[in-house]
């Protein structure tokens, strides 16, 4: 027998695969389903800022020009149909249905009213909460540090509210990603690394005192963009991930293990059990599965946890932390140069 038990941001799981944010996790049947299929722990669907500004009647003042008068009707209906007191409702429901963690989940894009929605996401039972920053830096005018410091801020400002644990679930896209994930994760009493604009109750002697990311869920998987050339328009590409899409978490999860002061989950091209032992070998806590669990229905989630089981067994491993992160860059006998040599192995073909 393996133990395929496992801690995650402080909470107990029974075993590392967890039912990322989606539609499937957007009804308490959902949730209960995803438990009964075996799952460790469930993401519930994201609340979107759009919704909280449509409930709070701010929409109009927040949108800045994003949308149009059509669009700004319907984010507004969206809002007060699927808006804060049914996520909270949803929320307190789960938690009465399920004995596995439910994790909360924000996407965030401005750092503004986050703090107190998320205060409200504790006072409902939510054992975590995942803040989705969703942000694709487009803007040539913003510079690399003003994209950081928003990310900064909302994580700031959610931590001064809450005592519950607090994961940071972001994309690729920064010019130092360690650099980033290291300053995102790290505690300390020290003005963070931007300016903040008020006097919070993470304020102490006249230093800010500054609670890192519980962990890092990487990566986001963006909207996928394509272009229809019968019709020269636009369309939406595949949503769905494969695992062809494993690599680049994979590379940064090996390289931030033992790296940072926080627990790592890998998401997006997780789609077998071999899959999930990659991200295990590479460092991950969990692994968060969402496309496969489309694509071949919630059963997939016990498919999965007997692969994981039966390679265990196979490679005399009794538990999740006899091999977590024994292939991540931390553990190579040569850290500074690992990739390289590979890159040269495969191109130049130098043995």
């Amino acid at each position: 027998m393996v133990d395929l038990s496992t801690r995650y941001m402080g909470l107990s799981l029974k075993n590392p695969l967890v039912v990322a944010s989606s539609s499937l996790t957007g009804t308490v049947d959902g949730v209960r389903r995803c438990a009964e299929a075996g799952a460790g722990a469930v993401v519930l669907k994201s609340l979107f800022e759009e919704q909280i500004l449509a409930e709070t009647g701010k929409m109009a003042d927040s949108a800045d020009g994003m949308y149009g008068g059509e669009g700004l009707e319907y984010l507004q209906g969206y809002g007060i149909e699927l808006g804060p007191r049914d996520y909270l409702q949803l929320v307190q429901d789960a938690k009465r249905a399920v004995e596995i963690p439910v994790i909360a989940s924000l996407n965030c894009v401005s750092s503004q009213r986050w703090a107190d929605y998320a205060e409200k996401l504790q006072s409902a039972g939510a054992d975590a909460i995942e803040l989705n920053v969703a942000l694709m830096p487009t803007d040539a005018g913003q510079s690399s540090e003003e994209v950081e410091n928003r990310y900064y801020r909302v994580l700031h400002e959610v931590k001064s509210k809450v005592d519950i644990p607090v994961a940071m679930k972001i994309g690729p896209y920064f010019s130092s990603f360690a650099h980033f994930a290291q300053h995102l994760c790290a505690d300390r009493q020290e003005a963070p690394p931007f300016t903040v604009g008020w006097c919070g109750p993470g304020e102490t002697g006249g230093r800010i005192v500054w609670r890192g990311a519980d962990a890092l869920v990487l990566f986001n998987r963006f909207y996928q963009f394509d272009i229809d050339i019968d019709r020269l328009e636009l369309k939406a590409g595949n949503p769905y991930s494969d695992s062809s899409e494993i690599h680049t978490p994979l590379r940064w999860i090996s390289f931030l293990y033992g790296r940072v002061d926080a627990d790592l989950a890998a998401t997006t091209g997780i789609h077998t059990g071999q899959d999930a032992v990659k991200q295990l070998l590479a460092g991950a806590q969990v692994v968060q599965l969402c496309s496969t669990l489309y694509q071949h229905g919630l059963e997939r989630i016990g498919e999965i946890r007997q692969q994981l089981s039966d390679w265990m067994q196979q490679k005399g491993f009794d538990s999740l932390d006899r091999f977590r992160g024994r292939l991540s860059r931390s553990h190579s006998d040569q850290p500074e140069s690992f990739e390289r040599l590979q890159y040269i192995k495969l191109f130049v073909g130098i043995d």
